[in-house]
């Protein structure tokens, strides 16, 4: 170096080799000890402290207690509401005791239909007092194939009550039973509908089941259908 010159090192930048040419190897970083971190030395892992692995164990723990309370509420749940099957509402109800007490507010004897011993009803009801001023008497059967047919009367339908309390479901064809014509329906969820007027009562067949099981019962209504008591003609 000539005297009055000086050198400047910005950095530190590739090296010079003995042969003269630069190395590309890049500097590691030393660890506390002085040695390097590779493939023999790895890099030292993270340690919790103490209060740190206090917080962590118990969110771990709070999550387990939750979902051992929702367990214990679900289970009972489950256990108390079973699957809805033919069997689930199996109840055999004393439709003929049923419609006995409902006479009195419908103002004529409501149908209780004479059925095979292996026929059994989950419900029979009076309804009265609804928005649409129908009232009405619907009970609820389950068949020997383990079908559902829900069977309705009243003596004050009218063309757009028939219509809603079949589901909107839509004509298909007549079936003749018990020497009665009834319109048949199919419903938008499978279910079939059968509907007639007999001695001024609506009657209305609705469910899942084989039709030669409609049939059974039509005929049963029918034969416990009593005319509809005379309305008040207006002086």
């Amino acid at each position: 170096m000539e005297p009055g010159l000086a050198v400047i090192r910005l950095g530190r930048g590739p090296s010079v080799g003995e042969n003269g040419k630069v190395s590309d190897a890049q500097q590691e970083t030393a660890g506390p000890d002085g040695a390097r971190p590779g493939a023999d030395n790895p890099a030292p892992k993270p340690v919790l402290t103490p209060a740190q692995a206090k917080r962590a164990n118990s969110t771990v723990v709070g999550m387990v207690m939750a979902v051992a309370a929702t367990v214990a509420i679900v289970v009972p749940v489950v256990l108390i509401n079973p699957t809805h099957t033919a069997e689930t509402y199996q109840r055999d109800i004393d439709v003929d005791r049923v419609a006995g007490q409902a006479a009195g507010d419908a103002g004529y004897e409501p149908a209780a239909p004479e059925l095979p011993e292996d026929w059994n009803s989950n419900f029979a009801r009076w309804t009265s007092g609804t928005s649409d001023g129908v009232d009405y008497w619907e009970v609820g059967y389950l068949t020997p194939d383990k079908g559902f047919i829900q069977f309705t009367q009243t003596v004050e339908g009218n063309p757009s009550w028939t219509a809603q309390q079949a589901g909107e479901a839509q004509v298909s064809g007549g079936r003749t039973i018990g020497g009665v014509e009834w319109e048949l329906l199919d419903a938008s969820n499978g279910d079939t509908v059968l509907t007639s007027e007999v001695d001024g009562s609506t009657l209305i067949l609705s469910g899942e089941a084989d039709l030669t099981e409609f049939d059974v019962l039509a005929e049963a209504v029918l034969a416990d259908v009593e005319p509809a008591p005379p309305t008040a003609e207006s002086p």
